[in-house]
């Protein structure tokens, strides 16, 4: 199988003030594409620098990152806005919707951006909208939405660009069990279906252990 993402001893050390702060101590794995992972581990413990890796949101100190089979060290910013755009979904616990746009304008957004004409964009948007089950909804503003709608209003607008990867951030910590269980649901069958690479930032032990692998790390380092 490909790796879609690829860490070899990777170390990232921040400047606070006069101290350093080194969030990852020598962080190694891979991860196939279609693999349904999370990483998981207490505040504090490395687990958002690792996902700012993989998001190419940030670069390593020292050490190898490789997204999609692009060393990200060795890559401009426009390059890695370009790769993040094309490569890679973000699910947000906050979900991150603009509240002046409604359901199906939040969704095409991506898209936009893509520069993909406007009909292929509202094509499209319901494609993925009828897919979380919000067809009924793709006029509505975000603050007519429950929190689970929202979820996953956020969560078809990471899947409109097709991303080999979906990177998703404590994507239940804002959500009730229950509805939590469905956002799961719904990344399984989006990783089941359509072979997408599912990746889960969490802190919550039940979250890391509904997925099929667990990468756990503290202190900066890879526990098990």
């Amino acid at each position: 199988m490909e790796n879609v993402v690829s860490l070899v001893d990777v170390v990232k050390t921040y400047i606070m003030g006069d101290n350093e702060v080194r969030a990852l101590r020598g962080v190694s794995f891979d991860i196939e594409q279609g693999e349904f992972v999370s990483i998981m581990g207490p505040s504090g413990s490395g687990k958002s620098t690792c996902m700012n890796m993989i998001g190419c949101l940030d670069r390593p100190t020292s050490g190898i990152v490789k997204i999609n089979g692009r060393e990200t060290a060795k890559m401009n910013e426009k390059e890695l806005s370009v790769l993040r755009n094309q490569t890679i979904g973000f699910v947000f616990q906050q979900y991150h919707l603009i509240s002046s746009m409604n359901v199906i304008e939040n969704v095409m957004l991506p898209l936009k951006y893509q520069k993909v004409e406007k009909s292929l964009r509202y094509e499209r948007a319901e494609e993925v909208l009828e897919a979380v089950g919000l067809t009924e909804r793709i006029h509505h503003k975000p603050n007519e939405l429950s929190g689970g709608q929202k979820q996953r209003v956020a969560i078809a607008r990471a899947m409109i660009t097709k991303p080999k990867i979906l990177l998703a951030d404590e994507p239940t910590g804002a959500l009730d069990s229950e509805t939590g269980k469905q956002v799961m649901e719904m990344f399984r069958m989006i990783n089941g279906e359509q072979n997408t690479t599912v990746i889960i930032v969490t802190h919550d032990p039940r979250i890391g252990e509904s997925t099929k692998r667990c990468i756990r790390i503290l202190d900066g380092q890879i526990v098990e």
